[in-house]
């Protein structure tokens, strides 16, 4: 059974956006299912993806906000740049032994839902 089940609620209405959402959804649930078979090894290969992923979407969404014109798009990267941050610290955490994958998969799920909703909504409007 899935964590989080992606919705329409999420939906932006730029299809390759809303595709690269899915993803990071997909990898929220596979840290899930990661923590449940209690699978370390497993873990650290899925938070490094996510991290990854995270990063290349993060620059992928920024250039589209630049080409658009949209004019919040410097802070809409500072909010980035504190997200990637956050997760670095999590996977410091992680490595160092420490079981953050609930408190992860809380955050992620409350911060990206937030995310999507408002400030991604936001520059949609002006794609």
């Amino acid at each position: 059974m899935a964590y989080w089940v992606w919705d329409e609620s999420l939906d932006i209405g730029i299809d390759v956006i809303d595709t690269q959402h899915k993803r990071i959804v997909d990898y929220i649930n596979e840290l899930h299912a990661a923590k449940q078979s209690k699978d370390s090894e497993r873990l650290s290969t899925i938070l490094a993806g996510l991290r990854d992923y995270t990063r290349t979407h993060f620059v992928f969404e920024e250039e589209v906000m630049k080409q658009s014109g949209y004019p919040l798009s410097e802070a809409h990267k500072k909010v980035h740049d504190a997200f990637v941050d956050q997760i670095d610290r999590y996977v410091q955490q992680h490595e160092s032994g420490q079981d953050i994958t609930g408190k992860l998969l809380s955050e992620l799920q409350i911060w990206l839902t937030n995310h999507i909703q408002k400030d991604d909504r936001d520059y949609a409007t002006c794609v």
